[in-house]
């Protein structure tokens, strides 16, 4: 079983002063650190930032409930790694096949940005994912603190693999990893990133993985 952090994870003094004031605003909302999602024995992990205060902190799955998931799972199920529909709900009885979604970091920070002390205190749950995926290939790393997140879980100097929407690195374990920018509504709204940019991105990861 992969290690994921506690309900009341104390690791993070400001990310729980936060999490404490959202239970106490919205008692009905998952208010937690938002576990991974999918099966372990996936060749493809999609690596977030961190889950929206309104998304999958309100909903306790990676990108549901908020505008961010609908690019993300709509190209997923285009092309065969996700079955169902997207409801924006975690009881719309989508599923994800050859892939599995986490975060670089687990709790919502505010205003949607952790602290690089954040960021690395919550990197052993990066690690613990990917050492309990076996038959992973590839992570499609979603913005700069994922991909970096990515190579600190792994022992790279960030140094060595800059980030680039589009770029496929190869570590020295074989492990590929891809650069999109985020899925977030800025990002789409500024056309930053288009639907046809992040849905030739997966495409290519795809096709190199076989999957």
């Amino acid at each position: 079983m992969i290690e994921a952090p506690a309900r009341d994870c104390p690791r993070c003094p400001r990310l729980v002063a936060y999490r404490e004031a959202n239970r106490a605003a919205n008692p009905a909302w998952h208010n937690a650190p938002v576990p991974s999602w999918g099966p372990t024995d996936a060749p493809l992990l999609v690596l977030g930032l961190a889950p929206g205060v309104r998304g999958a902190n309100r909903t306790g799955r990676p990108f549901t409930g908020d505008y961010a998931g609908r690019l993300l799972y709509g190209t997923l199920l285009k092309f065969g790694v996700a079955r169902g529909q997207f409801l924006e709900d975690p009881n719309d009885g989508m599923e994800l096949l050859g892939c599995r979604i986490a975060n670089a970091v687990r709790c919502v920070p505010p205003e949607n940005l952790p602290k690089p002390a954040e960021i690395r205190t919550c990197n052993d749950f990066v690690k613990a994912e990917l050492a309990g995926m076996p038959g992973l290939k590839a992570v499609l790393a979603l913005g700069t603190v994922a991909h970096n997140a990515l190579l600190r879980a792994k022992g790279i100097p960030v140094a060595r693999h800059a980030f680039k929407h589009g770029a496929v690195h190869s570590l020295p374990d074989g492990l590929l990893l891809a650069d999109s920018y985020h899925v977030s509504r800025y990002n789409t709204s500024t056309r930053r990133l288009t639907t046809e940019m992040f849905e030739t991105a997966v495409q290519a990861l795809l096709a190199r993985i076989g999957a």
